[in-house]
């Protein structure tokens, strides 16, 4: 049976806004190196990528919530559709206090990826988003505050990019999390074991050790240990052992 070299292990994903914390994930390795460890649980990547899905969607839900009352009671926003505010002692600040909590919480995964993409010199979509939502707090504030013209109060603005910024990133990573999984599975298939043909005697390999060229005894029932590409199998060595 000839079995091809094991193919590389899947890219790291870029752009990732826990880029700075997830650098780990690039452990998954190939198909044959999960098949190397014995055991095919506990996958730490897998359960980080799930642990992300949760993180951005309670974060997604959150926002939500706070982004309602931020964008209503906004001046721009109750000009722009032409409905007016309550004249409410206060309430001007509303979107302010709220807009600086979804800044600070909402915006901090963006916020840590565009630190972490200047640090390793690779600009990304973290970086745009960080720079975004970063010049509309400050505009913001300089207009709630007086110091800026009044039509640079993007309160409203600021909340719904940071919410639809977190969709976005949300089912991005429950895609990546299936996808992770799947790969996963696809490794569990793989045997522990491989069972090589050395001058005539069969040596008991780990398949990661295989090379191209190799003769390795697939036993009825068992899996074959090849990780990629295509193989040639031997009638004799299936039907004799």
């Amino acid at each position: 049976m000839s079995t091809p070299h094991p193919e590389p292990a899947h890219d790291t994903h870029h752009g990732h806004p826990y880029d700075a914390e997830h650098s780990a994930d690039s452990g998954h390795g190939t198909p044959a190196d999960h098949a190397g460890h014995g055991h095919h649980g506990g996958h730490g990547g897998h359960a980080d990528h799930g642990d992300h899905v949760a993180q951005f969607r309670r974060l997604f839900w959150i926002m939500l919530v706070l982004a309602v009352p931020t964008v209503a009671l906004s001046g721009m926003f109750a000009m722009i559709l032409g409905y007016p505010l309550p004249d409410v002692p206060g309430l001007r600040w509303v979107s302010p206090i709220l807009g600086t909590v979804m800044y600070v919480w909402g915006g901090k995964p963006f916020l840590v990826g565009a630190v972490s993409e200047i640090r390793g010199r690779k600009p990304g979509m973290m970086l745009l988003i960080g720079l975004a939502i970063t010049v509309a707090f400050l505009a913001s504030w300089g207009a709630s505050l007086g110091i800026l013209h009044h039509e640079l109060d993007f309160w409203w603005e600021l909340a719904l990019l940071i919410v639809i910024m977190l969709l976005g990133h949300w089912i991005e990573m429950r895609s990546l999390a299936q996808t992770t999984s799947a790969l996963d599975s696809l490794a569990a298939l793989l045997p522990d074991e491989a069972e090589r043909v050395e001058g005539g005697q069969v040596v008991v390999v780990a398949p990661a050790d295989l090379a191209v060229g190799d003769v390795v005894v697939v036993r009825p029932g068992g899996a074959s240990p090849r990780t990629a590409g295509s193989s040639t199998v031997a009638p004799r060595w299936t039907s004799r052992w």
